[in-house]
């Protein structure tokens, strides 16, 4: 089942990390603590929802302890964005690591990786309400980032 998801996890652990060798000691985290305690997985078709929210746990302890992110999106991601500049996608990602983390997150489940809002709600733990609520204030933070980023130009 790793090895099915196992892009998916490097990508929004790269969302998460702006590096490359932070996302795989996320992935590689993740991948040890699902085996650890695939035993408390109680429906296996929702398998990649339960990894992502072990990835997200991850991704938030890596912040917290020693390891602090470099936050640089220097290094491109390997998911290219059709009809968007190099440019433009990394404008998109210094805003994105402005956001609040909840913020942060709703965008990373719901745009790059396709989850449903009720999807993003279980991850995170908190009601689809909060997540609708947060996607749009990302959404507005995000415009003001972008909209300030090229007037400074």
């Amino acid at each position: 089942m790793i090895e099915r998801h196992k892009d998916y996890l490097y990508r929004t652990a790269f969302l998460y990390s702006g590096n490359e060798d932070a996302a795989m000691e996320i992935v590689q985290e993740t991948v040890l603590k699902g085996f650890r305690s695939i035993k408390q997985l109680r429906e296996p078709e929702l398998f990649r929802t339960w990894i992502t929210r072990i990835l997200i746990n991850v991704s938030k302890d890596y912040y917290r302890h020693e390891y602090h992110f470099a936050q640089s999106f220097d290094e491109e991601a390997q998911y290219p964005s059709e009809g968007v500049s190099a440019e433009e996608r990394l404008d998109l990602y210094e805003a994105i690591k402005r956001l609040p983390e909840k913020y942060r997150t709703v965008v990373i489940l719901k745009y790059f990786d396709g989850m449903k809002q009720e999807e993003v709600a279980y991850v995170m733990g908190i009601p689809r309400g909060s997540v609708s609520a947060y996607l749009t204030r990302a959404k507005r933070e995000l415009r003001k980032y972008l909209k300030e980023g090229y007037l400074d130009e």
